[in-house]
């Protein structure tokens, strides 16, 4: 029977907050419930806004969390090789992304593309789905070497595309439920490397959730409409497809998202306020269903009681009262 293989996957771009608190702590049971392996994979791609600070940061607050991992950095695990001195980030594994591309780029399936934001901003004026941007009309899908050649001698740099295959992506979100769309659905042929030559997030994830062996993505819903473009480059460069499980949001008080913003709601933030990890987590149980009275507890206490359908399916608005209840200010 093949082992269970998660991650934990922080952006250093800021503190950790409750919402990631939340995606972190779920994705640690649903692993450690089975008998799994986590890794934690750093994804700093993007270099000007990543700082190292922050990856210290993350990591001493998951251990602050008591959450744990068997890959990564200060881990003693090593994961086939790709985690030099147990560090797993995204900024040490280009060359894996680079390879990537050229298989892609093989098969006919990339093509540089010039339209600005803005430009696809104004284009019928066009609304966002959901987190995925714009959807792309296909503008330069067609263009010859010469329009590219023009392009090129007026200075715009192209962002690179995929020529997204037709059909439908089916699969079954353990949350969520089934799912079946078509990458039109999804805003059409999308970017897989910037115009300033970053790779895209939507290639990173995949190459390295295929390349690690990730069996199990938990994460928030608002990546769920990023899922069906994962799948189709994990199909496309021949890698197994992992179980997906997309869970609520938690809110603040006003019903946004929690974000990087939100300081006072920083883990760090909490911690220097005299919150004890105990009680964060305390809440977090209560909020899965698992933890019912609420009480102060860690995450191996609460790990017999988790399941997934005890989940709520709507977001979570995290309440001064509610906060309050918890020792815990916002």
């Amino acid at each position: 029977m093949q082992t269970v293989r998660g991650r934990l996957a922080p952006s250093p771009t800021g503190y950790l907050h409750l919402g990631n608190a939340w995606a972190f702590f779920l994705a640690w049971l649903a692993v450690r419930v089975q008998g799994g392996e986590l890794v934690l994979r750093i994804e700093d791609i993007d270099q000007q806004r990543s700082r190292t600070s922050y990856i210290k940061a993350i990591v001493e607050d998951l251990q602050w969390l008591g959450l744990d991992w068997d890959f990564g950095l200060g881990a003693a695990g090593s994961l086939d090789g790709e985690c030099g001195a147990g560090y797993c980030a995204q900024s040490l594994r280009s060359h894996l992304y680079v390879q990537a591309m050229a298989q892609l780029e093989q098969r006919g399936l990339l093509y540089q593309c010039f339209c600005s934001r803005n430009e696809l901003r104004n284009i019928a004026a066009a609304p966002h789905i959901d987190d995925i941007g714009v959807p792309y009309p296909g503008t330069c899908r067609q263009l010859t070497s010469a329009q590219r050649e023009i392009f090129l001698a007026q200075g715009r740099r192209p962002s690179i595309r995929l020529r997204c295959p037709e059909g439908n992506i089916s699969f079954i979100d353990a949350v969520q439920g089934s799912r079946c769309v078509t990458l039109a659905d999804c805003g059409g042929d999308f970017v897989v490397q910037r115009s300033d030559g970053v790779v895209a997030y939507q290639l990173a994830v995949s190459v390295d959730d295929g390349h690690m062996g990730v069996t199990q993505v938990l994460r928030g819903r608002d990546i769920l409409s990023s899922t069906p473009r994962q799948i189709a480059l994990l199909q496309l460069l021949g890698y197994d497809l992992p179980e997906y499980a997309h869970v609520p949001l938690l809110l603040d008080a006003a019903g946004q998202r929690l974000a990087k913003r939100h300081k006072s709601l920083s883990l760090r933030a909490l911690r220097q306020s005299g919150a004890q990890a105990r009680d964060v987590i305390g809440l977090l149980g209560y909020l899965a269903g698992i933890n019912p009275r609420g009480q102060a507890a860690t995450p191996g206490e609460l790990m017999p009681h988790f399941s997934l359908t005890l989940l709520p399916r709507k977001d979570i608005r995290l309440t001064t009262k509610l906060l309050r209840a918890h020792d815990l200010s916002g």
